[in-house]
């Protein structure tokens, strides 16, 4: 499994020769090398995809706007500037645009413009958006968004991964994109137990991608994303070629600390 990072350090389109797809296919043959784990979760026998469209109830919706309009408001902070956290007159400006002028119809069209299946995965159902590139030979992606955020993040880019020839890009580079919604986010369903944590979200997300049938794919995540996707290299779950996260985490080694306490007493003496 090949590991990718440009939140900091190089990028990989302007300091590489390679293209994306050729970086891929590079990372796999990285990949072959690794003995993986066995991947988690019921096989892609055991569960349906089922065909999912987002409905909110339009009294849900009236519910929300009255929940708004009745806002209690607190008294306004004694700067002129945002030393004191967010400034009451723009909150007010955004609960107002929330209540009069956002149109939840439309996004829910967008999204509903866009495969989208749920299915149970380790006892909990997943939704996710399921994008195939009109290139049969494209790269199978999972994109994991953070939190507190949604699948919303990745709308903007789902063309252009998918056909990147129709956005000034090559064919070779196109991705068939998975995007599932994190457990209770979106229309995930929210677990009623402890346990989901990074690890097991990794697991299912492996499950998931063998589940649509990809056995040899690549992940990517932001913020939250970039934990779980971070895992899932750590894991070295079965099928996983690659990864890119735009935010990295890097943890000190435990045994570094004691190592300079030692020289510290050391110099002291």
């Amino acid at each position: 499994m090949f590991g990718l990072n440009t939140g900091f350090g190089f990028n990989s389109e302007s300091d590489l020769s390679l293209s994306r797809r050729q970086l891929m296919q590079a990372a796999a043959l990285v990949g072959v090398a690794l003995a993986p784990l066995p991947s988690f979760g019921a096989s892609a026998s055991d569960t349906e995809l089922v065909p999912f469209k987002i409905n909110v109830p339009q009294a849900d919706l009236d519910d929300l706007k009255l929940r708004l309009a009745r806002t209690r408001w607190p008294e306004r902070e004694t700067v002129s500037d945002a030393s004191q956290g967010a400034q009451l007159d723009k909150i007010k400006a955004l609960v107002e645009y929330w209540r009069t002028a956002y149109d939840w119809r439309r996004l829910e069209a967008r999204l509903n413009g866009y495969p989208q299946f749920k299915t149970e995965i380790d006892g909990l159902g997943i939704h996710f958006l399921h994008i195939r590139s009109k290139h049969e030979d494209a790269l199978p992606l999972i994109m994991t968004h953070g939190w507190p955020g949604s699948i919303v993040e990745f709308l903007e880019v789902i063309e252009p991964l998918t056909d990147p020839a129709a956005h000034g890009g090559k064919a070779e580079d196109a991705f068939h994109v998975v995007l599932p919604s994190i457990p209770g986010h979106g229309f995930s369903d929210k677990p009623a137990e402890k346990g989901w944590n990074r690890t097991r979200i990794a697991h299912a997300w492996n499950t998931l991608m063998h589940r649509l049938g990809y056995d040899s794919y690549v992940a990517q995540g932001g913020d939250w994303g970039s934990v779980i996707t971070t895992e899932m290299g750590l894991l070295r779950v079965n099928g996983l070629r690659a990864m890119h996260v735009n935010l990295p985490f890097v943890f000190p080694n435990p045994f570094r600390p004691i190592r300079h306490q030692k020289n510290r007493s050391r110099s002291i003496r």
